[in-house]
């Protein structure tokens, strides 16, 4: 039988949100592979082999997804949220570039999922209304001026931004810095939501003013979104809407 790779996002973090394309891959699966928290989301089952590794083996991680395909296996690779968004699809395909031949012949496919900042952005309303950009504030694999020269620019330019790993416990001099990066550069009260843990049972959505936004708000499980100069804030019982109109007056 002929192998195939499945590059599959699991979705921010409930059941419901992982769609029926991804669940059908998973079901036909004889290998799945990915980042520990992740492989853990997937149901054991007789014929399903689990290949849990740390975060920081992606290409290590790609290699053997890829051996197991060109073997006969049917393999998915997992992310959360979406696969190519800051995560496994561009490493899968980093690794066939470089890789043998009989790779690039491969029945390989990317199987999209909700994104953490979609999710995140929904449950706040839409502040991603109208043009936005997404950043990771991860230096491991980027240096740190090249994320401060895009949070300018960015702001610059009035996007709303959505910031994916913004403070880890081995960095947390970063999120401060990019803080402080934005402040400089928008020179205004932007609204910050801090979304955290979105979709679980440990979900907080907390709104704050740019000036009021501070380092220890986030964590690895927070998606930060920072609204445009033109992000307005409904206020209401039950927590506030915010929203980017999707249109800016000439």
């Amino acid at each position: 039988m002929s192998g195939w790779l499945a590059i599959a996002g699991l979705g921010p973090g409930d059941e419901a949100l992982i769609t029926p394309e991804v669940t059908e891959a998973l079901a036909k699966a004889t290998d799945v592979v990915g980042y520990i928290p992740y492989v853990a989301r997937v149901a054991e089952r007789p014929g399903l082999t689990l290949h849990a590794s740390d975060n920081r083996v992606e290409i290590d991680r790609s290699r053997h997804a890829l051996e197991m395909a060109e073997a006969g296996r049917r393999v998915v690779v997992v992310s959360s949220g979406d696969p190519g968004v800051f995560a496994m699809a561009a490493a899968i395909f980093e690794a066939v570039e470089v890789g043998p031949a009989a790779w690039r012949a491969l029945d390989i496919r990317v199987l999209p999922g909700i994104t953490a900042m979609l999710a995140a952005a929904a449950r706040a309303g839409a502040p991603l209304g109208h043009d936005f950009c997404a950043i990771n504030l991860s230096d491991n694999l980027k240096p740190w001026d090249l994320i401060e020269r895009r949070l300018r620019l960015a702001a610059e330019a009035d996007f709303a931004m959505a910031f994916y790993n913004p403070r880890s416990k081995s960095r947390p001099e970063g999120f401060a810095k990019a803080l402080d990066t934005l402040r400089q550069a928008c020179g205004d009260a932007r609204p910050v939501i801090f979304a955290r843990a979105v979709t679980t049972p440990e979900e907080e959505i907390r709104v704050v003013p740019l000036t009021e936004a501070r380092p220890e708000m986030a964590d690895m499980r927070t998606m930060v979104i920072v609204g445009s100069s033109r992000t307005r804030i409904i206020t209401r019982d039950g927590g506030p809407i915010v929203y980017t109109p999707r249109s800016v007056p000439a």
